[in-house]
């Protein structure tokens, strides 16, 4: 039987190898499907990883607490002259609730936004100037590229004008200087560089859209000097008019003690908000676990769905390969008579078409895998060069699944083939042209 199977192996071989131009376009449909699977996995695994990634950076045992501005109503929009005081979002007194009523929270960290104009003696920027803690480094994972964070001294002195800047400010304010130990003004006040925040991955990503902002655009301050320097009210000044804007927390990070508790205590968290601040709809809570979980479900559809389109490829070789071995049967009519006349079976006659097409579609999807993995390798490679492309991640049971799928494309487009060459009648198979 074994030497039957490899008789039968090599003579298929054989006949593919007398027509390589029409064995190469039949198995174009089985090579470009193969390919197609491969690389589209691979770019649906990058940006799910790179999505996963980015909202990882919020921490996965983090739940952000934001105050939001609730929409102007009709009483804000009289004449010009209007003076508007709008107060709004977290209140001291919904932390110390939360740290009194809610078990299983590790840290919270508070950070009041107190400015947007960050100057030198030169250059200008737009940045989110927040006054915050030393823990904020180690809830948010931030790490410093030079200098030092935020310490507790800084917290106990409210004249200790420090800050920490990120690393998009420091390159605009000081793009030819080092920032270090320079003086930057936020909204009039002065402060001195301490330190310079390491590139965030989150800029331009999935991050960023949760985070409301590039936190490459961030500057830190002792929360101490942040009260002292700017209070809890802001006016924005128009033309004959102003509006002012009394927050006193801003945002929180509240870490939970285990990922295992993040669902429950972020409920928790939720329930006890929206006591005071449902009806205003004037804080919001995201929890980036929820959102991880969310974003790996929403993406192993995506896989599916990616896969479900690049199999139509495989669908139309599988077509393409039965209609050449249909073909290849009246070709060959002649030869399956002699065949029959020199005792082969019909077993026989159907193993040697069906070697055939399993065969054609095997090659088809070996060379499919080389030239998905070239597509992989060119789309890595021009990431070095438009860092806006997303980096293709190789998965490795893609290789393995579209070969299956491959090899079995060929078995079943070309079993319908194979019967209809054991059905011919030696007789009548002699006597054809």
């Amino acid at each position: 039987m074994m030497t039957f199977l490899i008789e039968t192996l090599l003579l298929g071989l054989v006949n593919l190898s007398l027509h390589k131009s029409r064995s190469l376009l039949t198995a174009l449909g089985i090579i470009f499907g193969v390919a197609a699977v491969i690389t589209m996995v691979a770019i649906g695994e990058g940006n799910k990883q790179k999505a996963l990634a980015d909202i990882r950076e919020l921490g996965a045992r983090n739940v952000i607490v934001r105050s939001v501005k609730p929409p102007s109503d009709s009483a804000s929009s009289g004449s010009s002259s209007r003076q508007v005081l709008i107060k709004y979002g977290i209140k001291r007194k919904d932390i110390r609730r939360v740290e009194e009523t809610i078990d299983g929270i590790e840290r919270i960290v508070n950070l009041k936004r107190v400015g947007t104009k960050v100057t030198n003696n030169k250059h200008k920027v737009s940045a989110e100037v927040f006054g915050t803690t030393s823990e904020l480094a180690q809830v948010t994972r931030l790490q410093i590229a030079r200098g030092r964070y935020l310490t507790d001294a800084d917290q106990k002195k409210s004249v200790n004008n420090v800050a920490v800047v990120g690393d998009a400010v420091a390159r605009r304010l000081f793009a030819l200087e080092d920032p270090l130990g320079k003086t930057i003004h936020i909204d009039q006040q002065a402060f001195t560089v301490v330190g310079i925040l390491k590139p965030v991955g989150l800029a331009a990503g999935a991050g960023t859209a949760l985070v409301g902002r590039d936190l490459n655009f961030d500057v830190h301050i002792p929360m101490s000097a942040a009260m002292a320097r700017f209070g809890d009210t802001r006016v924005n000044r128009g033309n004959g008019s102003f509006e002012a804007t009394s927050v006193e927390i801003s945002e929180v990070y509240i870490q939970i003690s285990s990922e295992k508790a993040v669902p429950i205590v972020a409920e928790q968290i939720r329930h006890l908000l929206d006591i005071e601040h449902q009806e205003k709809g004037d804080v919001t809570t995201i929890v980036p676990m929820e959102l991880l979980l969310q974003a790996e479900r929403t993406q192993k559809m995506f896989n599916v769905l990616m896969v479900a389109i690049s199999s139509v490829s495989l669908l139309v070789g599988g077509i393409g390969i039965m209609n050449i071995m249909l073909a290849t049967v009246t070709e060959r009519t002649r030869e399956i008579g002699i065949r029959r006349a020199l005792g082969a079976t019909r077993i026989h006659i159907a193993y040697q078409f069906l070697v055939e097409t399993t065969v054609l579609s095997g090659i088809g999807g070996i060379i499919g895998i080389l030239v998905g993995l070239g597509a992989i390798a060119a789309l890595v490679y021009a990431n070095q060069y438009f860092p806006s492309l997303e980096k293709p991640q190789l998965v490795p049971i893609s290789i393995l699944v579209s070969f299956v799928v491959a090899s079995s494309v060929g078995i079943i487009f070309g079993l319908y083939p194979a019967v209809m060459a054991s059905r011919q009648d030696p007789i009548v198979a002699l006597r054809h042209d």
